[in-house]
This record gives C-alpha cells, structure tokens and sequence, in this order.
C-alpha cells in the first residue's frame, strides 16, 4: 500500500461518477489533456519574465540498432515499448486553490470553460498518474507537492481518486509542474503510444492545437519533445512559430435554431447562434491536410463535418485549406468527455428524438447539418479559388447527369458527393436507385395483394370505389418505376449515338493519331461486334428499332454460319453446286457476311459496311452474290427466298449509282436510296428469290437514331 494521505470523496462515489464518463476516442487525448493544463498553467502565472517552458519526454525500454544510410550513422529502436511519459511545464503550479479545485470532481470554477472532468481521462488511459509540483505559497517561498491520481481498485475502496504524498517547503526560483504517466491500461492503446516519436507527436499536437497556437504566436511557450531508449536521450525537437502558419482569414455567422412541428417537419425560428470560421491557407509542406473542424478551448473536436468542396489531399497552387469553426455555444455543448464529443444533433437523430418522445417533444436545436451547410457556403464566398474548383466540380456531376440521363432527386442525395470519383459517383447514384426502385417493387406487391384481397360486399358500389382506387394507385406507380429503366437505357443509346458521330468525323484519338484507316471496323463493331451471335447486345437500333429482336451473326464466314446450331449451307454438294461455290469470290463458304439477320422463316436481312471513303456505287453487286448464295446454297428446310440487303458507306453519289442500275431511286424526304425489287435467280432446282436493297450514308442513320431517342427522351420529361 502506497504511503500518504488518500483523499476521500465526501457527497459521491467516486466509483459510479467515473463509469459515466467516457474515455475519450482519440488516444492521445491524455497527453493532450496534459499539455492543455500546462498551457493554461503559464497563462495564470502572473509577473512571469518569459513565456515559459513545456516540454514533453518520451521514455522507451528498446533495443538501439545502428544503421547507416548516405554514409551516415541512424539509430533505430528496435520492440519499442512506453515507458513512461513527462510533462513538464514552468506554470503557476498546484497552489492551494488550484489543488482544492482537483479534489472537487466536478468543479469547473477554473477559467477556460473547463468542466471539472479533464483530469478523469489521465486515469482513464494510464493506471498511474504522479504530480510533482513547486508553487508559491506566500508572496516569497515555495512548497513542493506530491500526489498521484488512480482510479485502481486501492483508491477507490477508500472512496478516493487521490494520494497526496507530501507537501513541503522547498527552495525554489520559480514554479512548476512535472507529471509523469505510467503504465497503460488497455492493451488496445498500446499500439498507439509504441509506436510514438518525436516527430509523429509534434505533428499531431500542432493539428490538435492549431487554433491556439495561431491565436497566441505572440506570447507562444518554448515547446520542446524529447525521446529517451533505455534512459538515454535519443532524439528531441521543438515546435516553433515557423511550424505553423498564420490565421489567413476570419469570419462570422449565424446558424438559426430548429424546431420540429407536430407533422414532423422541421422548421427553423428566429433565434440564432454566433459562430467564427478562422481560415489557413498552408503550404502543402506542413502536411495539414484540407478539412473543416470544430474547436473548443483553441483544441480541435473529433467531430467530422464534410468539406464539400475540396478532397482532404488535394491542392489548390501548391496550398491546403484548414478551416475552425469556434463559438460559445461549442463550448457549451461539450460533454464530460474533454477532448471531443460534441453534443450537437444532425438532422436524423433530431427527428428519432422527436419520433420517440412526440407530444412532448418541445426541443430548440442548432443542427450540425445547418453549421456545415452554412460553413461552406461562407468558405467559397471566402476564397474564389476553391469556389472556382468547386464548379468545375459540380460541372463534372452535369456531365454525368447529362451523359447519363441521372435523377436530379437522387444526384441531390448525400452520398453523392462532388469530391468522389465518377466511378464512385456513379456507383452510389445506382446503389441509391436500385433501393428506391426495390422499396417501388415492394410497394407494388403490396398494392396488388390489397387488391386480390379487396371482398365484393353487399354494396357492390363500394368494391367498385376501393377496387377503382387500388388499380389507380397501381397503374400511377408503374410509369415512375419504369420510367428510371427507361431513362438508364435511352443514356446508354445517347452515349452511343454520341461515339458513333466522333467516329464518323474522324474525332477519336486513335483515329487522328493512327495512318491506318480502321475506320469501317470502328463502326461496324460499335453497331454489332464482329464475330458476335446476340443480335439481343448490340445497338442495331441504329439501323432499325427491330433488328436487335432478330437472330443472326456478324462478321462471320458463310460456312459456319448456324440457327439454332445448325449451320445453314448444305454439307454435301452436288458437283454442280460445288462448281458455283468455288465460282463465288474463290469460295463461297468462306465469304464473310458484315451481319446476317433472321427476322423469321424464308427471310434474311443482309448488312455490308464500307469505309466512308469509298464509292459505296462500286460494291454494289456485293450483296447480290451473297443473295444468290444463300437462295441457293442453303438446305432446303430453310427455305430463304426474301432478302433485304443495306448498304451502308458515306460517300453515295446518286447519279453514280443510278448509272450503275436504274431500277434504284431517290427517296428525297428520306435521304436514302433504294431499290424496291430485285430478281434472285433460283438454281439446282430452287424457286427464284428477290431483295430490296437500301443505300444508306452513316450519316443518314445518326441523324435518325438522334431523332428517334430524342423523341423518347421528350416522352420521359428527360429533355
């Protein structure tokens, strides 16, 4: 049992008090705690000659491993392990009104807005906490103080929280503290303070304590961090004005209160409170990343609030901005737990709150939604950089919408946010639409099981009015679900429609950069990918509306073209059918058909692309000769004898093809030219056959298919 005087706790127990109070999140909040008392230890001390002195050292149990890097000589510490840890400070010292205010739990007499329970999270991280501390007792002489801080199952059986070891007089010159914390806790903390230097603690105190070392530059304490291995010092450094910038801008603003109506909705009163935002603009060197926080006491609160408009690694001319958001009224909403929880509501929990108590649900709030909301507005009428970036932002999510014909509801919901990704955007907007769309589903099996189950009643005008009713409410949600699936589908063509007119006027960047002219590969693969058999997958639509619907294959040998697996051309030719396959092109099973369709029984529908410089007039025969195969060629089951045949290419001279066969005409109001009827002569037997032929520019069919999903865009209000 340690020797000294256990300070008892008179009107509390110490042991119930203290399991209200939570540990703090941030792990380091008992090192912090330590240097907030200190800072405000040297602020009290009055007739001070300096600005004081804090210095914080790291004690390690390690293995010191030297090695050399650049032909210079670096030590490592090797299984590092906490120690212990000092803070030392020349403040004003555990006088006796300062010691008394320690005894009192509670007590938030103290200046700074302190609330009494600070203290708590020493012995919350660490088993023991000892004091030692020279004040001033009268106006000449000192007295040294020794105590320890614990809450282990020895102090409070006795009901106390303190051993005071010893307080005597001393000479001294001047005042000071030294706290020395021992012996983690929880094993969850452990990894966090091992792997401690000095360098990794300078950075995260400067974070946490930005505000106030901006606001007090003038009047700053020596700050000194010492890392000793095995007792021996092994590095140190200092924070000093130079690592930290300057306050670049300040603002205030008001946030209005809100209440919540009886029907649920939340309104905003009159009443406001004041808030100030203080604005850094630091160089990316210091590695403080964007981000807006809430600060209390000049320390940051690990409460997140979203920074709309920059991601928190992104720079602006080599620049990172930092935004503090303090008030009296964050001040007032911390709770017992220093270093952290801020007990202002967002919107949600408002309205849980509302939902459970209701009637007497009376509450005034400032919701965190409307601070943050209200801080980004004022932060891009503070810097017309980051509001420039922010529209090229939001530009982006236009793009998208556009491109892909999104919901401006959903775009609007909070997990779309214009800092992500356009995969990350994209992949939310449809995560959020496939909820609403499967809340739809189930709202529609609702309303169709309402309505097997409505019972005709005596008064058939009654079942008539309910049925009326539920088939109204059914037949108006089935548009809304469908028209979102509709939409995805008419953005996939606009997108289509759009690469199809880049690739017609030579626009991509393979075609600018390349002297090969791929030009006919590029639009055929984009309307039906050679060496593809799913009609279904392809954008045929383009051509026509029904061609997606039919069977068929692209870019495939005669030969081994199939339906249903089996292949279309005989197998065993008469000699005099083999001497006309060879006749055909060399040989005709290895003709290859741009697309082959099969709309049904007795049809084909023949397609050839040219590259859009050639005379389209010159290959007119082309498809004839496939015609002809086909009609003749094929087993009898087939049975093909109509064809229609589109010839698809760019440069058409009209007068050029009408030199080449009359029969072919002009159809003005359509841009297309056309032959209504062709004889294909029968052979081996076989009836004769005909096609009608189409001549057609690329061109011709964007412009179409831009006008056809126009018109379904207009039909779903997308345009």
């Amino acid at each position: 049992m340690k020797k000294g005087n256990y300070i008892r706790g008179t009107g509390i127990s110490y042991r119930g008090r203290i399991e209200k109070i939570k540990k703090s999140n941030e792990k380091l909040q008992a090192i912090f705690e330590a240097f907030t008392n200190s800072l405000e230890a040297i602020s009290l001390l009055e007739g001070k000659k300096n600005n004081g002195q804090i210095k914080i050292q790291l004690f390690f149990f390690g293995i010191i491993k030297g090695e050399f890097f650049e032909n210079k000589k670096i030590e490592k510490i090797i299984n590092k392990k906490l120690e212990k840890i000092i803070i030392e400070d020349t403040g004003i010292g555990f006088n006796e009104e300062n010691f008394n205010r320690l005894k009192n739990l509670d007590d938030n007499s103290k200046k700074f807005k302190n609330k009494g329970t600070g203290r708590i999270q020493f012995i919350k991280f660490f088993k023991e906490v000892e004091y030692e501390s020279i004040y001033l007792y009268d106006n000449f002489n000192f007295k040294k103080r020794n105590f320890i801080l614990s809450m282990s199952n020895n102090f409070l059986s006795k009901n106390a929280l303190i051993l005071e070891k010893q307080n005597i007089k001393v000479d001294a010159k001047f005042s000071s503290t030294k706290l020395i914390m021992r012996e983690l806790l929880d094993d969850k903390d452990i990894h966090s303070y091992n792997d401690l230097d000095t360098i990794d603690l300078k950075e995260k105190i400067i974070d946490h304590y930005l505000e106030y070392f901006c606001s007090h530059r003038e009047n700053l304490p020596t700050i000194k961090l010492e890392l000793y291995c095995n007792d021996k010092l092994n590095n140190e450094t200092e924070i000093k004005l130079s690592d930290f910038p300057k306050i670049d801008k300040t603002e205030n603003f008001n946030v209005h209160y809100s209440v919540i109506e009886i029907d649920g909705k939340i309104e905003k009163i009159n009443n406001t409170e004041n808030f100030q935002i203080k604005a850094f603009k630091i160089n990316k060197k210091y590695k403080i990343k964007n981000a807006i926080k809430f600060t209390s006491k000049g320390e940051t609160i690990e409460k997140k609030i979203k920074f709309n408009s920059l991601k928190h690694d992104e720079h602006i001319d080599e620049k990172n901005y930092l935004f503090l958001i303090s008030g009296d009224y964050i001040d007032n909403k911390i709770s017992d737990t220093r270093g952290g929880i801020l007990n202002i509501p967002k919107k949600s929990v408002f309205k849980k709150d509302f939902e459970k108590q209701h009637a007497f649900f009376n509450k005034e709030e400032i919701i965190l939604n409307d601070i943050e909301d209200k801080a980004n507005e004022i932060i891009l009428k503070m810097y017309h950089e980051i509001n420039k970036r922010n529209n090229e932002k939001i530009n982006k999510i236009k793009e998208l919408k556009n491109l892909f014909l999104l919901n401006d509801e959903i775009i609007k919901h909070e997990k779309i946010k214009i800092n992500d990704t356009e995969e990350k955007i994209l992949e939310n907007y449809y995560i959020i639409d496939a909820k609403i769309r499967a809340k739809q589903d189930a709202n529609l099996k609702k309303q169709l099981e309402k309505i097997e189950n409505l019972q005709p009643s005596k008064s058939g005008d009654d079942y008539s009015k309910k049925l009326e009713k539920e088939v109204n409410e059914l037949v108006q949600s089935i548009p809304v679900q469908n028209k979102t699936a509709l939409a995805q589908y008419i953005a996939r063509r606009k997108i289509v429609l759009e690469l199809f007119d880049k690739i017609l006027n030579r626009k991509l960047k393979f075609q600018m950069e390349n002297k090969r002219n791929i030009d006919e590969n590029l639009l055929h693969n984009l309307i039906f990918q050679q060496s593809s058999n799913d009609p279904e997958k392809s954008d045929l639509w383009l051509i026509n509306e029904d061609f997606i619907y039919f069977k068929g294959v692209s870019e495939q040998s005669l030969g081994n073209i199939s339906i249903e697996n089996e292949k279309i051309i005989k197998q065993n030719l008469t000699p005099e059918e083999d001497k006309y396959r060879l006749k055909q092109s060399g040989n005709a099973n290895q003709s290859r058909l741009d697309i082959l369709l099969f709309p049904k029984e007795e049809k084909c529908i023949i397609i050839e692309f040219k590259t859009p410089k050639i005379n389209v007039s010159e290959h007119l025969n082309q498809i004839n000769r496939y015609a002809s195969l086909i009609n003749n060629l094929t087993k009898e089951k087939f049975n093909f004898k109509t064809y229609y045949a589109y010839l698809i290419g760019e440069n058409i001279d009209i007068d050029d093809i009408a030199d080449n066969d009359s029969d072919f005409k002009y159809a003005h109001s359509l841009n297309f030219i056309f032959r209504p009827y062709k004889r294909i002569i029968g052979k081996f037997g076989n009836d004769h056959g005909s096609i009608y032929t189409e001549v057609i520019k690329y061109s011709t069919l964007l412009e179409r298919a831009k006008n056809r999903n126009k018109i379904f865009m207009k039909k779903l209000g997308l345009v």
